[in-house]
């Protein structure tokens, strides 16, 4: 049973009168809720799970538990996520060609939903300011099959120098005090105090000027956060209307229990109705407040600096494929069906320390931290070409035959990192590997029948004991 803290508890019996009773027996007598996603990028395929409860209002997605080791999951088939945490990236309804920002995107939860939306046509920019979390987010993505990312590893401030007035949508789901995450998570309640939230409500702030700063003028601006606190909720968002001049916009939400947001919580500002709180109570997930939120369109758009430095810096780290190049890669390619993303890859394609990939963008980006600029085909070697395993990823969003089907004790041990024997020998050369017909990873036959293991070290999963 969680311990609640005195200050919280008498804090929501002050905001909430008698339903503070529901919220604390929520938090402290039921489970949290689990979720997951399906893959609207990928093959449509037959998965192990069950499919007897949707989350409603969002598309393809179920209550259920989904296991790290299960073929679902590493083929990038399933996205395990808090149903509640779902709501931003479905509330921000980006269209395909849209300029897009998730400006604290890791694990990936929100980044996934949105590149689904954008459906490989228009600019995904994921960032996270915590390298180790950046780089969860960029095995997310790249598991997912997302082609047109740029993933960064930057503080706010730092993405401002260089995106002024560039996105059409910004999703911020801000770090906070994590009050609605507290029966998921219960060691979020031995940092918790008043103070504590009035730190994230600030940090907030910072994240949001740097955000509004990025955004276009017209542009929307999704905010987030996983905390049942005004300080950080409503205020935020009376905050970013009385300083930015932006105006709160309605969210429409079907088959789906949630609360309006509460103006007696801030300015009394009746727009604040327009916003969505999700209560534990509510049954549908853990806490989450989101705001959709507009920027005048006559904000002044003042233009990036030193542009012209900027592309020859970016120019210069970089060179196209020769006609070798292409051939070597061409040869590797020929066995597969290509999507519709590696149509041009020949025209499109740049070659950085023999690493080549199809950027997502070219300008705007020197001197940051970039994880991954687009997507990955391959490794470039001495008069041969090695794919990626980004590539395995994007190649199973369309039918394949260069597959091989593994047998569940040959998938764990793949897995593992280990080289099979005795494989089939028809297909020689790389092929994609599947199990359960989820394709996971690529692997290179021999005519021996000998099957070298391509899977990433950094994705292996070790052995039991």
């Amino acid at each position: 049973m969680l311990k609640l803290p005195n200050e919280f508890t008498a804090k929501y019996r002050k905001l909430l009168g008698p339903k503070a009773d529901q919220l604390f027996a929520a938090m402290n007598d039921e489970e949290p809720k689990k979720a997951f996603r399906i893959n609207a990028l990928k093959q449509k395929q037959d998965i192990g799970y069950a499919l007897t409860k949707p989350v409603l209002g969002i598309n393809n997605a179920y209550y259920g538990q989904v296991s790290g080791s299960d073929p679902e999951w590493v083929s990038g088939m399933v996205y395990s996520q808090e149903p509640a945490a779902m709501f931003p990236a479905q509330i921000a309804q980006v269209k395909p060609g849209e300029k897009v920002l998730d400006l604290c995107a890791a694990p990936g939860g929100k980044s996934t939903a949105l590149a689904e939306q954008l459906r490989g046509d228009g600019l995904l920019v994921a960032n996270d300011i915590s390298s180790s979390r950046a780089k969860v987010l960029r095995e997310n993505l790249e598991r997912w099959g997302v082609t047109n990312a740029l993933i960064t590893n930057e503080s706010p401030a730092r993405l401002a120098q260089h995106f002024n007035s560039f996105f059409d949508k910004i999703v911020v789901d801000a770090p906070c005090s994590g009050e609605g995450m507290f029966r998921k998570n219960p060691d979020a309640v031995s940092y918790w105090s008043q103070d504590y939230v009035l730190t994230c409500q600030s940090r907030q702030k910072e994240i949001l000027a740097a955000a509004t700063e990025m955004l276009r003028p017209g542009g929307e601006l999704i905010y987030s956060t996983c905390t049942f606190a005004p300080e950080e909720d409503e205020q935020i968002v009376s905050w970013l209307a009385q300083t930015y001049s932006f105006e709160i916009l309605p969210i429409t939400l079907s088959n789906t229990n949630c609360a309006a947001g509460n103006p007696d919580w801030a300015d009394q500002n009746p727009a604040l109705t327009n916003t969505v709180r999700f209560w534990p109570f509510d049954e549908l997930g853990e806490g989450q407040f989101v705001a959709r939120l507009q920027k005048p369109a006559s904000s002044v758009i003042t233009k990036a600096k030193s542009q012209r430095q900027k592309r020859k810096r970016e120019k210069a780290s970089t060179r196209h494929l020769t006609n070798q190049e292409v051939e070597l890669i061409a040869l590797v390619l020929k066995p597969f069906n290509l999507p519709s993303a590696l149509s041009e890859w020949p025209k499109r394609c740049l070659v950085s320390h023999d690493h080549v990939f199809l950027p997502a963008l070219t300008t705007n980006i020197a001197h940051l931290k970039i994880l991954n600029n687009g997507f990955e085909l391959g490794l470039l070697k001495k008069n041969r070409f090695e794919p990626s395993h980004q590539l395995a990823m994007v190649l199973s969003q369309v039918e394949q035959t260069q597959v091989l089907e593994l047998s569940q004790p040959d998938f764990a041990a793949f897995l593992h990192g280990e080289t099979l024997r005795g494989q089939d020998n028809k297909m020689q050369g790389f092929i994609l590997l599947s199990y359960q017909h989820l394709i996971f990873s690529f692997g290179k036959n021999t005519k021996d029948g000998v099957l070298k293991n391509f899977y990433p070290k950094g994705l292996r999963i070790l052995k039991k004991d």
